[in-house]
């Protein structure tokens, strides 16, 4: 038997809408719980998260300052 590995991608924010992580579509009590679930309880997640996934709705990401200064510059420069 394999060991199923953590979903996670490091993007820890919960979708408010959906209660689903944007990194790697589990639920906070699944994160949280993860380790105490047996394999099939953590394989039955896994058959589950590619749907989860496509009913979160993507946060905006934020324009960082470096990317606004190039676009301002690309703008002044037209």
């Amino acid at each position: 038997m394999s060991t199923i590995q953590s979903p996670c991608t490091l993007v820890c924010s919960i979708d408010m809408k959906t209660g689903y992580c944007f990194g790697c579509g589990r639920t906070g009590s699944e994160i949280t719980s993860w380790m105490t679930y047996s394999h099939a309880e953590r394989k039955q997640i896994m058959d589950g998260l590619e749907r989860r996934m496509e009913t979160i709705e993507q946060k905006p990401r934020r324009e960082t300052r470096r990317k606004r200064m190039a676009r301002e510059k690309a703008q002044t420069t037209i």
